[in-house]
């Protein structure tokens, strides 16, 4: 009787291990380290098994699962291309991302996979950038590191998009660097 039992139970887990394998992992070697090229905004990144919220990871099989690399880029081109007068590019490498909460395995088997919300955990993102007139010359280039060390404070509970405090990281930057912002205080 309960061989059928462990058979189904064997056949159940071989089945379902090209659903396991085609789950996207952020650092396979195989994947792009750009967006395709689109619009004014060019966005590539290094490579993400040396970012932080992996490298320092106590549950790095969690942390490398999913494409929220490629989604925080593709949302860095979408909110940089809103600001940008017309005309101007935008070059940027993203060279390190720790997204918001940390993993704590000590909270057991049932938890480890959870990302703990705590201010001691804030969201960092490092990038370089280059900006260029629609003539090609250079208006500005530079390293921004962002951290949001208040990002609970202004958490919408709402909302519950797993990259939303780094998306707002973004939007503030690109608001104070490239937007009407920026554009009033470079005017003499």
């Amino acid at each position: 009787m309960k061989r059928p039992v462990v058979l189904a139970g064997l056949m159940l887990a071989v089945l379902s291990l090209p659903a396991l394998a085609a789950r996207s992992n952020v650092t396979d070697p195989d994947l792009p380290r750009a967006l395709p090229a689109q619009g004014p905004v060019s966005v590539s990144w290094t490579d993400p098994a040396q970012f932080t919220d992996i490298r320092n990871s106590p549950n790095r099989w969690e942390a490398e699962r999913g494409t929220w690399v490629a989604d925080l880029a593709g949302y860095l081109r979408q909110a940089a291309a809103r600001q940008l007068p017309a005309g101007q590019t935008l070059d940027v490498r993203i060279t390190d991302i720790h997204r918001a909460g940390e993993y704590e395995p000590w909270h057991g088997p049932s938890a480890d996979h959870i990302r703990i919300l705590k201010d001691i955990y804030p969201p960092r993102l490092s990038f370089d950038y280059t900006l260029h007139d629609a003539s090609g010359k250079m208006l500005d280039q530079g390293q921004a590191k962002l951290v949001d060390m208040s990002y609970l404070m202004g958490a919408r509970p709402m909302d519950s998009d797993p990259l939303r405090y780094e998306k707002r990281m973004i939007d503030q930057w690109t608001r104070r660097q490239l937007g009407r912002d920026a554009r009033v205080a470079s005017t003499p």
